[in-house]
């Protein structure tokens, strides 16, 4: 909450709105007024009919994550190549493939949505495919003989049960959410919040899904006396029902390392990826432990679910549109944007009516950048704000407000 009093030490108070949501909430130990713009008067980057009232950041751990994530993914193709064709035979991988490609297209249609208010960087979204397709794949292969003569006994449970019901929730939810530590760590400029935890998740589990289902489709051709049959019902079941099933278990450590990522520093981002796996886990077991009263647990159980998970990504978005919002304004007291600016940059109406502006003078892709970077100097502030990182936070802010004026200039002259 904001408060009028005095801060310690005769600091001026919090403004009003600074915590603009539950997202947004800023330590009063460490907010800061923005930088101010000494340049003297705007030209606004604004369409006719909006009434008044850059560059990607920059990040060396990020480019070495993804070159990595490319290495690990090559190798990790001898595993796990070997292992799905030696299950579907050439047919049965063929098939399977082209059919899995149709669930995978709704989750990643899924993440262009959440990801359409501050996309990230596509170089990003590849590592986390690659490593939710392949990687986490040949992890997988390489912990579960392990895990199960480690835990198999103890548990006491038959061998299928435990495999269906522990071994697969906990091997798979690790492999997968291993690739979300490995952003945080290595890309945490990129990685601001609860959305991008989601963000990385849902692409993670959409590509660890699709392979698994080139698996499944085919093997239902491959050990079938009727594979027409058979993959109809494996693919109903998987590829209709249940599309989102992976991307919803992971998507939940997704949004508690999202999180962690707005305050907390490496140490304890590791204790959040820990605490973030139980949800994971549970939901992947319940789903897993689905048995013959199969359809009455689906409605039941798995479509409130599923609303839920829907609930909440709308939640989140308007949360970030908020902090957009209440970030620029902050920026505009200080001279960087006027406020018919920051209307258009944190509504997506405003966006849409600019870009349709731009685009009619030949800027589009000017105006496009423009409401991109003020998105992510927003986001930075933010970060800035938490008070994590401060002086390498200050860096990317000074670049980009740098980039917003050149692109302000390229959209009005």
């Amino acid at each position: 909450m904001t408060s009028s009093n005095p801060r310690p030490g005769g600091r001026a108070p919090l403004p009003q709105q600074a915590n603009p949501s539950w997202m947004g909430q800023v330590p009063d130990q460490h907010y800061r007024p923005a930088p101010a713009n000494f340049a003297g008067q705007l030209q606004a980057a604004l369409p006719p009919a909006v009434p008044a009232p850059r560059g990607g950041r920059r990040s060396t751990g990020a480019g070495g994550l993804v070159a990595g994530g490319g290495v690990l993914g090559f190798f990790s193709l001898f595993s796990v190549l070997p292992f799905v064709l030696g299950n579907t035979g050439i047919a049965g991988f063929v098939i399977g493939f082209v059919a899995s490609l149709l669930p995978l297209a709704a989750v990643l249609l899924a993440v262009r949505v959440i990801d359409r208010w501050e996309p990230e960087p596509k170089s990003l979204l590849l590592f986390a495919f690659v490593w939710g397709a392949v990687v986490s794949i040949s992890v997988t292969l390489l912990i579960q003989p392990y895990f199960s003569l480690a835990a198999g006994p103890v548990s006491g449970l038959d061998y299928r049960t435990f495999a269906v019901t522990v071994q697969a929730p906990v091997v798979e939810e690790f492999a997968k959410s291993l690739g979300l530590l490995l952003l945080l760590l290595f890309a945490r400029r990129h990685f601001d919040g609860p959305v991008d935890g989601v963000v990385f998740a849902f692409t993670i589990a959409g590509g660890f899904a699709f392979t698994e289902n080139i698996l499944y489709f085919g093997r239902a051709i491959a050990e079938s006396s009727d594979p027409g049959t058979d993959l109809a019902v494996v693919f109903f079941l998987r590829g209709v029902m249940s599309p989102f099933a992976h991307a919803i278990f992971t998507g939940t450590t997704g949004l508690i390392l999202g999180l962690a990522a707005r305050r907390w520093h490496n140490g304890l981002s590791v204790v959040a990826f820990a605490v973030g796996l139980i949800p994971a886990m549970l939901l992947h077991s319940g789903w897993n432990s689905m048995g013959q009263d199969f359809l009455a647990q689906y409605i039941v159980v798995q479509i409130p679910i599923f609303l839920l998970a829907v609930l909440v990504i709308v939640l989140l978005r308007v949360a970030e549109r908020r902090l957009t919002r209440q970030r620029l304004k902050e920026y505009a007291a200080a001279g960087w944007f006027t406020a018919a600016e920051v209307e258009m940059v944190s509504t997506p109406a405003g966006r849409r009516a600019a870009l349709r502006w731009a685009r009619s003078i030949g800027r589009g892709p000017q105006m496009k950048a423009f409401l991109h970077t003020a998105t992510q100097l927003a986001f930075t502030r933010q970060r800035i704000l938490s008070g994590r990182d401060v002086p390498a936070h200050q860096l990317d802010e000074q670049h980009l407000l740098s980039d917003v004026v050149g692109l302000r200039a390229a959209v009005v002259h």
